[in-house]
């Protein structure tokens, strides 16, 4: 009998048996999946992208770049939630892709997903390293030299890498592997710690609109929409757009909910509160947070990589606030790196058990039932990536990654609707012939702003997938091979 090609699909059936021999521990609630997503969302994109893409891009237009980009994401949430419900099963976008469209999509997907979970979670650990040398030069401590605070390498205004002159980034290395020991002990410790930072980071941007509104100038927001200085995507509705795809980096993270499906309490009820709820309130602060930024002071002055506390200085009244953002930003951002991780350690686990990737990948701890291989592999990967390479190169892969998952999950939602009619949908998308086709479209049309060069990369990116999957996951695949889902799930969990 011939076996399955490589567009064959996973029965949903595999899927939830997969969940029910499940080792992880189901101890997420509604509350807690939030605060997952508000700790995956709420970081570099509030504390760092907002000044840059208003400066450079859209002016105090840089609202609705906010809200284009935010349409796109809740259209792509909304089928999120739809299959999280329908199939609460680890793997993101991986595990749907491959219900729906069949075997080596999914593998394409997953392996972009670690461009958006993995590749980010170093990105953000870089950020996190500039907010950590700035908080010390507040507090006037100066034992890191700036040798030890720095990428080995850098990134030329030609896009070439050259060496920095710098030897480590030992901040970034530092909280990439702090990230990976929380993520390693447990879900439970591990949301519970986000918790506390999801409160602390939200706090203090509530904080900096709250005070902040008292100063706007008005004036600062005309033009609302500057007019286009000749060049595609600087100012005018172009500029708009071009923030759009920028900003969209801040939005990475509410996906992350869906790979703790298999953690949560009642995934058919709490996945799509964890999922929208998420989206929805970080939309909204958002949306605040841009139009206090640009009242506060003209536009061309949020050029900064510190763009809120830049704000903050412009106003003697608000100075006392600065600390406490940078604190913010280090809190913000410590909570987005635990969330990637921990979304990209479930993802390798899912795609282990499908045989994509080897065993090892999908060993589950016999006392914190957690992923423990994929999270050691995850958190070291990560601490080198982030000691090395430039914020600049490794922000330019991660966006075009979570799109591509975005665009699939949203045709997937559309395929299962004609193919499975008869699956129960917990949560079912209203007017899903619209919603889905607009998610594809926002997406798509964020992607086509990107810089050519993230394309560029993309291909050779991908092409190493390809190798890898003909390699490997072609031989190995379980659907392929017909090995049980079970069976599979009990090897991965023994130690």
């Amino acid at each position: 009998m011939a076996k399955p090609g490589i567009f064959a699909t996973i029965p949903v059936a595999n899927l939830e048996q997969d969940s029910a021999h499940s080792a992880l521990n189901r101890s997420l609630g509604p509350t807690a999946l939030t605060a997952l997503g508000i700790g995956g969302i709420i970081g570099t994109g509030i504390f760092v992208l907002t000044g840059i893409a208003a400066a450079q891009n859209a002016g105090p237009a840089v609202v609705l770049s906010f809200i284009i980009a935010g349409l796109g994401c809740v259209f792509a949430g909304l089928c999120y939630a739809e299959f999280a419900s329908m199939v609460p099963v680890s793997g993101s976008a991986y595990a749907y892709s491959y219900a729906t469209l069949g075997e080596f999509i999914a593998w394409f997907v997953g392996w972009n997903l670690v461009l958006e979970y993995m590749i980010a979670s170093a990105t953000v650990a870089v950020g996190w390293s500039r907010y950590c040398v700035a908080l010390l030069k507040t507090l006037h401590v100066d034992f890191l030299p700036e040798a030890l605070s720095k990428s080995t390498l850098g990134l030329t205004s030609t896009d070439q890498v050259v060496a920095s002159g710098a030897l480590l980034n030992l901040p970034a290395i530092f909280v990439a592997l702090l990230a990976a020991f929380i993520c390693y002990i447990g879900i439970r410790q591990s949301a519970f710690v986000n918790s506390i930072i999801v409160a602390i980071k939200v706090a203090i941007v509530l904080a900096v609109i709250g005070f902040g509104a008292f100063y706007v100038d008005p004036a600062n927001w005309h033009p609302f929409i500057p007019a286009n200085t000749g060049n595609f995507g600087i100012f005018g509705w172009s500029g708009v757009l071009r923030g759009a795809g920028i900003v969209f980096f801040s939005y990475i993270g509410f996906d992350a909910v869906s790979t703790a499906a298999q953690e949560a309490k009642r995934p058919a009820r709490d996945m799509p509160i964890g999922i929208l709820g998420s989206l929805l309130i970080c939309t909204v602060l958002y949306i605040l947070m841009s139009g206090v930024l640009t009242g506060l002071m003209p536009y061309p002055l949020l050029n900064d990589a510190a763009p809120v506390a830049v704000a903050l200085g412009a106003h003697p009244q608000l100075l006392w606030l600065r600390t406490w953002v940078i604190v913010g930003a280090l809190a913000g951002l410590t909570s987005v790196i635990l969330v990637l991780m921990l979304a990209q350690a479930r993802i390798f686990m899912s795609m282990s058990r499908h045989g994509l990737l080897p065993p090892l990948f999908g060993k589950v701890h016999p006392k914190f039932r957690t992923p423990y291989v994929s999270t050691l592999i995850i958190g070291i990967f990560a601490a080198i990536v982030a000691g090395l390479l430039p914020v600049d190169l490794l922000g330019e892969l991660v966006s075009i990654g979570t799109l591509i998952a975005f665009i699939v999950v949203c045709i997937g939602v559309l395929v299962l609707r004609r193919t499975r009619p008869d699956l129960p949908r917990p949560f079912r998308v209203k007017g899903v012939w619209l919603v889905a086709p607009l998610g594809v479209a926002m997406c798509l049309l964020m992607a086509v702003f990107l810089p050519s060069e993230t394309w560029k990369r993309l291909v050779i990116w991908t092409a190493v997938g390809i190798v890898i999957y003909a390699a490997y996951s072609y031989r190995h695949s379980h659907l392929r091979n017909g090995v049980s889902v079970s069976s599979a799930s009990a090897s991965a969990s023994a130690d």
